[in-house]
């Protein structure tokens, strides 16, 4: 089965996939997950965080927002 979070399929988002993660800063990593803040807003995240509690999600979320 092919993997779909790496190579050709990357090559159509903007940047290849890559960005600074909003929940814990790390810059030119792949944003690849999605997850969904307590108001229903989806948000990009890397591989590292898509496991970060609802919490951390939301202050992130705030952060963009200001």
């Amino acid at each position: 089965m092919s993997k779909s979070k790496r190579g050709k399929a990357l090559w159509n988002l903007p940047s290849r996939g890559r960005g600074t993660c909003p929940v814990c800063g790390s810059k030119r990593i792949k944003l690849l997950y999605t997850k969904t803040t307590s108001s229903g807003q989806p948000l990009k995240v890397c591989k590292k965080c898509f496991n970060a509690s609802q919490e951390r999600i939301d202050a992130a979320s705030q952060a963009i927002a200001n």
